[in-house]
């Protein structure tokens, strides 16, 4: 009986050491990869409403036109081009999606996708002007 007596405690300790683990943002930054990264946004962009992607658009050109308002370092300049690049495909794709269902929308519906249209062209616009000269040419990866 008396061997028996730590065996709980030390369990207890294993499952919550293991749960402390399995909830950690460090976990799971290793285990991601690139093919999980692409998956999830690709399934992400086919369910996405255009006034959500619009709203992506949004926040994410928004957030490089911060950083680049500070004074950034060559890599975060770089990055904010790789994300520049990314929110102007997406920009793409909201253009699509929002020439197919102006085919079908009413009136008010029109005016909905207008507005989600030129809140991500102005917002990719001011990420644009932040952009330092040339941050959009061949970036260090590309070489």
């Amino acid at each position: 009986m008396f061997l028996l007596a730590p065996v709980l405690p030390l369990t207890l300790a294993a499952a919550l050491l293991l749960r402390h683990i399995l909830r950690s943002p460090a976990y799971w930054a290793r285990r991601l990869s690139p093919e999980e990264i692409m998956k999830r946004r690709t399934s992400e962009a086919q369910a996405d409403t255009p006034e959500e992607l619009s709203h992506r658009i949004v926040e994410r050109a928004d957030e490089i036109h911060r950083t680049l308002l500070e004074s950034p370092s060559e890599i975060q300049v770089e990055m904010c081009a790789l994300g520049y690049r990314a929110c102007v495909n997406d920009m793409i794709t909201l253009t699509h999606l929002i020439n197919e269902e102006m085919k079908t929308a009413g009136p008010i519906k029109r005016l909905k996708l207008h507005g989600a249209r030129r809140r991500a062209t102005d917002s990719l616009s001011a990420a644009r002007e932040a952009m330092p000269p040339g941050a959009l040419r061949v970036t260090r990866q590309e070489h």
